[in-house]
């Protein structure tokens, strides 16, 4: 059977049916609640992933937590962070939550570490996932955030002996399912590595790193050249759930095919499965009314610019007119003036005319000709 035609269910056994499935959520009162809860679309999205008619997209925060968990198989994260850092990474700790971080934050990371380069440099690594909420200002302020909580942790273990040297670099890794309208300028590029740098060359150790990965410009490429690199397996693998593809990765890498069955593991556990996936379905919510929130007061901010804008153009034509009416009321000043020299002309030109005329009339009555 070629891969293209190849089913999940094929090649996981431990994949169950529908059927099966939907049987099971009937006999439980708890589950059949929660299962009602759903919408349709969201309830047969359930069943495709429980059911390998599609593959999970292991961006889903709990997934994701789950496969890649960084205490039980740390090496498969340091195989990712490798690839997206060009460089050996290993993990050696996972950070706890800190509940001093900015507002609404926590529903965004995925997972917050520790890890080792390959020359020894330690650095704090913070995944995130929803790009449409990370714009440049956001993902600043989060990074200028995770090196601050860094700062505190280090100066508070090193106490007298802390030095600003002890800090090492930050990395906020953002993966975008949907990218902002800015990353299809790149249509080639999903890996995008920013850092401060120098106008003029100078080498300074600034620990500020962002990593934006435009999932869905990455599956576009996807589609349209397949799994060529360790790299695109690693995205095909978080971003993809077509079985054509999954069944793709797999065969050329085969070290993924681990994840997947412990993956399809942890879906023969139906009212497991269908928590997390509750989970999911209340941080996407959340993070989409954080992002209509953003959205509004962003309308809200461009509509206050617009009548901002609006209101110095006024100004401004109401300056124009009343300098406009400054010239009209001085020109008609000057016309009232010219009129009234016209008018006295006039008189003047009207008494000469008369007295040329007596004049005339007396010349002729003394018989003599004008």
């Amino acid at each position: 059977m070629s891969i293209k035609n190849q089913k999940l269910k094929d090649h996981f056994s431990m994949i169950r049916d529908r059927s099966e499935i939907l049987f099971e959520i009937s006999a439980s009162s708890v589950m059949t609640s929660t299962f009602n809860l759903w919408s349709q679309e969201q309830q047969n999205l359930f069943l495709d992933i429980c059911s390998g008619a599609r593959g999970v997209k292991m961006l889903y925060d709990s997934f994701f937590k789950e496969i890649l968990n960084p205490e039980h198989t740390p090496e498969r994260l340091s195989s990712l962070l490798s690839e997206l850092l060009a460089k050996k990474v290993t993990v050696k700790q996972v950070l706890p939550n800190d509940n001093e971080r900015i507002s609404d934050e926590l529903s965004l990371v995925i997972t917050d570490i520790v890890v080792e380069l390959e020359d020894g440099t330690i650095a704090n690594i913070e995944v995130q996932k929803v790009g449409y909420l990370f714009p440049g200002e956001r993902a600043s302020c989060y990074t200028a955030d995770l090196l601050l909580r860094q700062y505190k942790r280090v100066r508070d273990e090193r106490k007298k002996k802390f030095s600003y040297k002890d800090l090492a670099p930050v990395y906020t890794i953002i993966f975008m399912e949907g990218s902002p309208h800015a990353f299809y300028e790149f249509p080639d590029v999903y890996v995008h590595n920013i850092s401060a740098s120098s106008d003029t060359g100078i080498k300074l150790n600034l620990l500020q790193n962002i990593i934006f990965i435009p999932v869905d410009i990455f599956l576009n490429k996807l589609h349209n050249e397949g799994i060529n690199t360790k790299l695109d397996a690693w995205l095909t693998f978080l971003g993809c759930d077509e079985p054509e593809y999954i069944m793709e990765l797999i065969s050329k890498y085969p070290e993924f095919e681990p994840m997947y069955s412990h993956l399809y593991d942890m879906c023969r556990n139906i009212e497991g499965v269908m928590n997390m996936f509750s989970k999911e379905l209340q941080i996407m919510d959340h993070n989409t009314a954080t992002y209509m929130i953003d959205e509004l007061q962003e309308e809200l901010d461009t509509t206050k610019e617009q009548l901002d804008t609006t209101k110095e153009q006024l100004d401004t034509t109401k300056e124009q007119l009343d300098t406009t009416k400054e010239q009209l009321d001085t020109t008609k000043e000057q016309l009232d003036i010219a009129n009234s020299m016209n008018l006295k002309k006039d008189d003047t030109i009207s008494s000469q005319a008369e007295e040329i005329i007596r004049l005339k009339q007396l010349l002729a009555d003394k018989g003599v000709e004008a």
